[in-house]
């Protein structure tokens, strides 16, 4: 068998190759390129040994029933997880359908690979429990072995900025008791002798890392879910689903359609894969993903390679996972390759594979073990793979139909997540979910990137401009003149993307420090146009907004308040304000018209779609008589804050600004610029200042009467990282950073927006007065340190010795010339965490590897007190 070197260069003078005019942009197929006869992969117990080629012609492996209480769609990792957890939840009555038999689509060739340790406290947990299901719980439930063997993970850094990344996973893993080493080159070398350490500058190992069987897995998963009564239906592709409308012009599931019959269901999972596009498109239900091609080699016997672990090179884009006494060699290429037309009658198929597209992970590879060099290539498995805009699973029920849930978008679904928290599908605005050229440029970026440093702050470049501001022609910036665009001629923005990548104190933080200490000392205009902002109107608006919201809002019109969205559990699903309005029989951008009650809300841009999902859902299921109605495209929002901003807004706003006439938490319909606004006295920074909701065509011309007036008054324009930065000085919350869906109000320390006190019912209230009862289990609590190092989250806490959480949320505040941090901590003897168990501790903050002295705070060590966001300076 000839090298991975002679195999390279023999297989790209035979294999058909691009044309040179493609250039280097996104790749469709090389010709030829649609499923292949099957080829050899690496696994011993796979169910494709089970196809048969007449098994179609036979029909489904079981009769269908009449009726389930959910059916699963696709029999890959992702669907039979699915069943094996909603049985083991006791639900009965659920089906899983698969078109061909289990493992047939991506699953059957993938990698099977589990790493621990991500730059995500969520995955870390969830892997985790993946890790236990798998290597544990599995087999003593079934008798069956899922395949899984522990032979640790070895992440390999070749530059500085690599091993800061595996120093902070490494301290993230203390919280979690996952043990991880870094190793100098030669303790590398110790462990894996076959490697070139020559040009790394060390690496992180995690011992209890490893690998699956795919196939394994799934068919013990299957096995143990049937045990409890959920059914395993194979050869039955689904040709539709039925979808009714109920007296409340509510769409909903109600039955599965396939080939042999249909099933009356409430309740669909959609886990079809590359394939689940095609099956929302059944629905309605908009499903943003797309095909990949992904490849990797599997090598002859290499001698001494037994037992090695299993190796990322992310530098490199290469992994190595070890096979018996061979090597699975595969990685992330900068130019994959969409499977353009995804073929329904694709099932245990491959793909030629691309060599000019792989080589570049041969050379990875060869670099890392230069004995593969002289090894020859048993096999070559490249097979369709699903990936998303953000490279993250879809998870939840679809905003589009009730009943309808995602589970898909795993890629190698071999290594997912066991369990997600629900609804994080929403986290993309329904205009994108469809958009197919914004779904392809985003995940080909995310693909491209997925071995890259997970650095603060990053952002994606793809699929800029699809949405934007109405101040977005004034504040320009250059996006490096991606997918085709002209870029600008100054690349200021890009020089400053490279600059940015860093774990240290950016050149960027001196800006930030401008703009902060000058909302202090005098004022900042704030473009918040990406809020979110919608209206709930209507006959039961008032019912609505009481079970709603955990505050209360039912105070006269022209009143503003701060307040929660909670889920059943307690956990809070959004933190939002909330204004009152007064009934008008004429409607006008500002606010519809509208009988009975009425609410404006003002949520976070990143938490718009999540907040507009949530409350629909709510009010479905209520059946509230009001509207919801979206107007974040038509209104934008500036906010100047600062000692000064009622000097400035009082000389273009026509109206009182004095304490008197208009407290803080209140809001107007006012002119401003001659342009009528609706201004909110509230801030997110902690000082005093005006929210200024417009329409869109009217805020270019009040910010630039902002502008004009405030040139005398040292008002500067602000960013979104200088909000960050302020908020977290005064300790205000972020959701889905400081708050998310398993985080309580109590446990936050925002006890105050919830409306305990009266016997008004919320959603949450009942978990809520459970978990006061019973004590709070952690608490969230700020830190300060007295030395000057940059901070971003992820830091472990320790207290007293011992580990007790980890950082959410950190900043630096340039006021208090401090870096701050936000995490919640337990009691490691899993008892209440009352206030004198924070007050007594010795604290520190963990920061790749490193300790540091840290102060904890109950209050904000800003203006405590609240003065300055009241005008008291």
């Amino acid at each position: 068998m000839a090298s991975l070197r002679r195999a390279l260069r023999g297989m790209a003078a035979t294999c058909p190759r691009r044309s040179p005019a493609l250039g280097r942009g996104l790749r469709p197929l090389v010709s030829g390129a649609g499923p292949t006869s099957e080829k050899s992969v690496p696994y011993q117990r796979t169910l494709k040994e089970a196809q048969d080629a007449s098994a179609a012609a036979r029909g489904p492996s079981q009769p269908l029933p009449g009726t389930a209480s959910v059916v699963v769609i696709g029999g890959g990792s992702l669907g039979c997880q699915t069943l094996y957890h909603l049985a083991k939840l006791g639900v009965s009555g659920a089906v899983l359908l698969e078109r061909e038999r289990l493992t047939s689509g991506t699953t059957w060739h993938t990698a099977g690979l589990l790493w621990q340790l991500r730059p995500s406290d969520v995955e870390v947990e969830l892997l985790a429990h993946t890790r236990q299901v798998v290597s544990r719980e599995l087999e003593e439930e079934t008798g069956l072995h899922t395949g899984w063997i522990q032979n640790g993970g070895l992440f390999i850094a070749s530059s500085r900025q690599r091993l800061d990344e595996y120093k902070r996973l490494m301290s993230l893993g203390k919280v979690y008791g996952i043990e991880s080493h870094v190793l100098s080159p030669g303790e590398t070398k110790a462990l894996y002798p076959l490697m070139n350490v020559e040009d790394l500058y060390g690496t992180l190992y995690v011992p209890h890392d490893g690998t699956m069987d795919p196939a394994g897995t799934c068919t013990s998963l299957a096995r143990a879910a049937t045990a409890r009564g959920a059914q395993v239906i194979e050869n039955c592709p689904v040709t539709g689903i039925h979808v009714r409308t109920d007296d409340f012009g509510v769409r909903r599931v109600a039955a599965v359609e396939t080939e042999h019959g249909s099933i009356q269901t409430p309740c669909v999972v959609n886990c079809a894969g590359v394939w689940a596009h095609a099956v929302g498109r059944m629905a309605g239900v908009k499903v943003p993903l797309v095909a990949m091609r992904h490849a990797y080699v599997v090598t002859e016997r290499i001698e001494g390679i037994q037992n090695m672990p299993n190796v990322r090179d992310h530098d490199a884009s290469v992994y190595l996972r070890l096979q018996g006494d061979a090597l699975s060699v595969g990685g992330y290429e900068t130019n994959p390759i969409f499977w353009e037309e995804v073929s329904d009658d694709f099932a245990f198929g491959l793909f030629d594979l691309d060599w000019d597209v792989f080589t570049q992970h041969i050379e990875g590879a060869i670099n890392r073990v230069p004995v593969l060099e002289k090894t020859g290539i048993k096999s070559t498995v490249c097979g369709p793979e699903s990936f998303t805009p953000d490279h993250k699973p879809l998870m939840g029920e679809a905003p589009e139909l009730r009943g309808f849930f995602l589970g898909c978008g795993f890629n190698s679904a071999a290594e997912c997540l066991l369990l997600t928290p629900p609804g994080v599908h929403r986290r993309f605005h329904r205009s994108l979910t469809d958009h197919s050229r914004w779904i392809r440029e985003r995940s080909h970026e995310a693909y491209a990137k997925n071995y890259s440093v997970v650095f603060p702050h990053d952002e994606p470049l793809a699929g800029r401009n699809m949405r934007t501001g109405p101040l977005h022609e004034v504040l320009p910036y250059d996006f490096c003149g991606a997918y085709g665009h002209r870029g600008h001629e100054d690349h200021a923005y890009g020089r400053l993307l490279g600059q940015e990548y860093s774990f240290s104190f950016p050149p960027h933080h001196d800006v930030i420090k401008k703009e902060c200490l000058a909302c202090r000392g005098a004022a900042a205009v704030f473009d918040m146009s990406y809020f979110g902002k919608f209206f709930l109107v209507g006959p039961d608006a008032g019912k609505a907004a009481d079970w709603l919201f955990s505050a209360d809002v039912s105070r006269p019109p022209g009143s503003t308040v701060y307040t929660c969205m909670l889920n059943h559990r307690g956990g809070t699903e959004s933190d939002l304000t909330v204004s009152r309005l007064a009934p008008g029989p004429e409607a006008s951008p500002l606010a519809p018209a509208f009988e009975g009650d009425g609410y404006y809300l003002a949520v976070s841009g990143a938490a718009a779609q999540h907040n507009w999902s949530h409350i629909r859902t709510v009010l479905q299921d209520r059946k509230f008589r009001c509207q919801l109605i979206d107007s974040s495209e038509d209104l934008g929002l500036v906010s100047v804050q600062g000692p000064a901003s009622r000097a400035i807004l009082q000389e273009v706003l026509e109206a009182d600004l004095s304490d008197d006439a208009f407290p803080f938490s209140t809001h107007k319909l006012v002119r401003a610029a001659g342009h009528l606004v609706r201004a909110v006295r509230l801030s997110f920074v902690g000082e005093l200042g005006w929210e200024l909701h417009a329409p869109r065509p009217s805020c270019l011309p009040v910010y630039q009467a902002l502008m004009t007036v405030g040139a005398k008054h040292g008002l500067v324009n602000a960013g979104y990282r200088a909000i960050d930065s302020l908020s977290i000085e005064k300790g205000f919350r972020h959701w889905h950073a400081d708050l998310r869906a398993d985080d309580s109000p109590l446990e936050a320390g925002l006890a105050f927006t919830c409306k305990l006190k009266s016997s008004v019912p919320f959603l949450g209230r009942e978990a809520l007065e459970k978990q006061r009862a019973e004590g709070l289990r952690r608490r969230l609590v700020g830190f300060t340190l007295d030395e000057k190092v940059p901070m971003f989250g992820l830091e472990a806490i320790w207290r007293n010795g011992q580990v007790v959480g980890h950082v959410r949320r950190a900043d630096f505040g340039f006021t208090i010339d401090k870096t701050l941090a936000y995490g919640y901590i337990r009691d490691p003897s899993g008892g209440p965490v009352s206030l004198d168990f924070v007050k007594s501790g010795d604290y520190t903050l963990e920061r790749m590897g490193v300790t540091y002295t840290a102060h904890a705070h109950l209050k904000s060590p800003f203006d405590p007190d609240n003065k300055r966001v009241k005008g008291v300076y």
